[in-house]
């Protein structure tokens, strides 16, 4: 949820009620600036892709800090961001047209699709291990992954 006062996740129940608010650090800043996509990782984590501090921020289900992955090089530029059956995160870098494979405690681990996608937007892996790669001009791409 962005307002122009405050951002900050929410979870929610199945049945649509607020279960919890994630907001802030064990010190009281502010966890996100500009969150573009979220996703849940299979311990649990929670991994939102923020733009504007070129990061993607990580904190445990309960909304404890766990740690913020800011790219190998500056201008990294996170937007989608997914998770494998490994519990590795994948993020979409939009300004140096790549995927980050980072695994679930942050180190970075590989770059995938290097020049073969155009800033990558959103992206999903499937039951398959199939990727797919939303590119900013809606152009969806395919890749097979972890064979």
């Amino acid at each position: 949820m962005k307002d122009k006062d405050f951002t900050k996740v929410i979870r929610y129940n199945t049945t649509g009620k607020e279960i919890q608010t994630i907001q802030y650090d064990n010190k009281g800043s502010e966890l996100y600036e500009y969150p573009n996509y979220i996703t849940e990782n299979i311990n649990g984590d929670i991994c939102a892709s923020d733009s504007h501090k070129h990061a993607v921020v990580v904190v445990t289900e309960s909304g404890q800090y766990r740690f913020s992955y800011k790219g190998r090089e500056s201008d990294f530029t996170p937007y989608g961001v997914c998770t494998d059956i490994l519990g590795q995160i994948l993020v979409c870098d939009t300004s140096k047209n790549m995927v980050h494979l980072i695994d679930q405690n942050g180190q970075f681990l590989n770059l995938l699709f290097k020049h073969q996608v155009v800033c990558p937007h959103s992206m999903c892996v499937d039951d398959e291990n199939n990727v797919y790669v939303s590119q900013f001009d809606s152009n969806v791409l395919v890749f097979k992954y972890l064979q």
